[in-house]
């Protein structure tokens, strides 16, 4: 999943010394007898200061190679790494969205590093990153970033309502403490209806998927008990607040409307208190983050996990080089400064204590040890485009029967997995 679409991490701001690059291809620096290195990172992934302090400890430390990083749009980005994997002029190492990977390897174009996954520390790699990371047994991606959703709440409304957040451990008690905070004429929580990453959360908590794989194919999974009881507990959720049922958290913006209301709680990424507090500097310093909470206490709830993974091209000119970054990047050293930097959570889960000053990363990070992918198959894609996830959400909101409904949605997603097209 393309790292932004988790939304609301406007407030990662790149400095001017950042510029876009639409070439490819590395080559040796003629006369130095270095390496030319060609990287790819996506708009957003790093700071100006985090990408400059990296070129030069990196540059320090393997003074054979010349590092030459080009930042890239996310728009059409996908068209571009097609055609680079095919060519003979394919950059070294290219950072792609952690639910891209599939659709990449299934044509064969990267480099398999399924026997380097020890030496880079795999054992502590996010889930999120590292499954949707592998295809068909073999590892593709090596994990880079993270982020996820968490509870973004009022700490003003939670305190007149006399509601604890870290009291807020299971689902249980988080249903009683926003039935509290609606008893005390707040809107307990804003969920609009078509939030199917939140839904996704819920359907794994259970020991369900939205899809699985059946003999020789894939079978969609909204309709399996686990899935329903998913779908039963986000209606009871989403009914203790007042948000529309046929749209998602982007109509209108779910930031804005807790910016302009007694909204006491969100489910986003923690850059979205950001936004609320541009929207309304009053809210400044009352605004709080806790990890979705799960059927257990002893563990949080399940999260979908966006981010980014690294590639080689098989095509690539310098492949022990490119290797050598990945380890670098994607190393303990490198890993807690870009999480300070940036506010992502780090790529293994022993490295939660790099953002515990930040409390809205640490929520993340404390998330992130539950955190999923979805289905891993390049027709996912496919799947999003017609959403029928959001369609069947809308429905049973709306008054339909949950298994009727669910039965649907899942014939559909079947039909589009085992598809060709």
């Amino acid at each position: 999943m393309k790292y932004r679409s988790l939304a609301l991490f406007s407030t990662l701001v790149l400095g001017a010394g950042l510029a876009a690059c639409s070439s490819g291809g590395s080559s040796d620096d003629a006369g130095t007898g270095r390496t030319a290195l060609d990287v790819w990172l996506m708009r957003d992934s790093v700071s100006a200061g985090f990408q400059q302090e990296f070129e030069t400890g990196f540059e320090k430390a393997h003074p054979e190679i010349d590092l030459k990083i080009q930042i890239q749009e996310w728009e059409g980005i996908g068209e571009k790494v097609t055609a680079a994997l095919a060519s003979n002029d394919a950059p070294d190492v290219i950072e792609v969205g952690n639910t891209q990977v599939a659709q990449y390897a299934q044509s064969g174009g990267l480099t398999d590093f399924s026997d380097r996954v020890d030496e880079l520390g795999g054992g502590a790699w996010l889930k999120g990153l590292a499954e949707p990371g592998a295809y068909e047994g073999k590892q593709y991606g090596i994990p880079y970033y993270a982020a996820n959703r968490v509870v973004i709440h009022r700490t003003d409304l939670f305190e007149k309502a006399g509601v604890d957040p870290a009291s807020i451990r299971t689902r249980d008690q988080w249903i009683a403490a926003t039935r509290k905070l609606d008893a005390g004429g707040t809107q307990g929580i804003y969920l609009p209806g078509q939030n199917w990453y939140v839904l996704s959360g819920f359907v794994w908590d259970e020991g369900g998927d939205l899809a699985v794989k059946s003999g020789g194919g894939w079978k969609g999974g909204l309709d399996s008990p686990e899935a329903l009881r998913a779908m039963d507990f986000y209606q009871r959720l989403q009914a203790l607040g007042k948000g529309p049922k046929d749209s998602d958290e982007s109509q209108p913006p779910q930031a804005e409307v807790m910016a302009k209301g007694q909204v006491a709680q969100i489910i986003a990424v923690p850059g979205g208190a950001k936004v609320i507090e541009e929207k309304n500097p009053e809210l400044k310093g009352k605004l709080g983050f806790f990890p979705i909470p799960g059927k257990t206490a002893d563990r949080p709830g399940a999260v979908f996990t966006g981010g980014s993974d690294l590639v080689v091209p098989a095509v690539a000119a310098h492949q022990e080089e490119a290797f050598t970054l990945i380890r670098e990047l994607t190393g303990d050293a490198w890993q807690k400064k870009l999480a300070v930097a940036m506010s992502y959570v780090p790529n293994k889960t022993t490295l939660a204590d790099a953002v515990a000053g930040d409390p809205g990363t640490a929520a993340m990070a404390a998330g992130a040890v539950n955190g999923h992918a979805t289905p891993n198959t390049p027709q996912w894609a496919a799947v999003e485009a017609k959403n029928p996830v959001k369609e069947y959400m809308t429905a049973v909101l709306t008054g339909e029967d949950p298994a009727s409904g669910a039965a649907k949605a899942s014939r559909t997603i079947t039909d589009t997995l085992n598809s060709d097209s």
